[in-house]
Parts: C-alpha cells; structure tokens; sequence
C-alpha cells in the first residue's frame, strides 16, 4: 500500500497542474477587455492571474487582478483574496463609467462559482 502513495501524490499533482493551465487557457487577456470595452461589456468571461491589490470598503469589496496584459478591479461577495495569489475569476465586465474616451471597466464575479 505504502508504494502505491508516491504515485497517488504524482497523479495529484498533475490533476492539479492540469486543471490550472487548462483554466488559463480558457482565460481571456485583460489587455482585450480594456482594448475592447464595448465588445466585452455585459458579457461573462474568464480572467486569470495575480492579485495585486484588496480594498475592503463598507458598501463594496474589491480585488485587482494583473495577467501581463493589463489590470482589472474585480467586484465580489467573498472572502478578499490575498495578494500575490493566483486567481482565475468569472463573472460579468461592467462600464463603471466613461468620461470621453477613458473607461472604467470591473468585473462583477459570479455570485455562486460553479
């Protein structure tokens, strides 16, 4: 049974390896958010990247997530992640506002992740 255990571990790691780059794979780039605003507002999309901000404020938490590409301030209900973790997020980009030709875009995530 004990050599059996090494392998069980390899395979999970792997399962987990596997499932975080498939993830990435289906995450679409900040950068095209924020080049797009108009394509991609009130649609649902995928993010994935690091946290490098939390703001928790008393009508609104926030976190933003950088992939490389760009930065978005993603909107949530649940517990602020911390920063530097990695994160893949759902849910819906919202125009904040626009002032000429500045945008604010969010991502609103998904109340009940799947």
């Amino acid at each position: 049974m004990l050599q059996h255990r090494p392998r069980r571990l390899a395979l999970a790691a792997l399962v987990g390896l596997l499932a975080a780059a498939c993830s990435s794979l289906f995450a679409t780039r900040i950068g095209d958010i924020l080049a797009n605003p108009r394509k991609y507002d009130g649609r649902e999309v995928t993010v994935a990247g690091k946290v490098t901000d939390t703001t928790n404020l008393l009508v609104v938490k926030y976190f933003t997530v950088s992939d490389g590409t760009g930065k978005i301030p993603v909107v949530t209900e649940r517990p602020l992640p911390r920063e530097g973790e990695s994160i893949t997020v759902t849910g819906t980009v919202e125009e904040a506002f626009a002032l000429g030709d500045r945008h604010l875009l969010v991502l609103l995530e998904r109340r009940n992740p799947r």
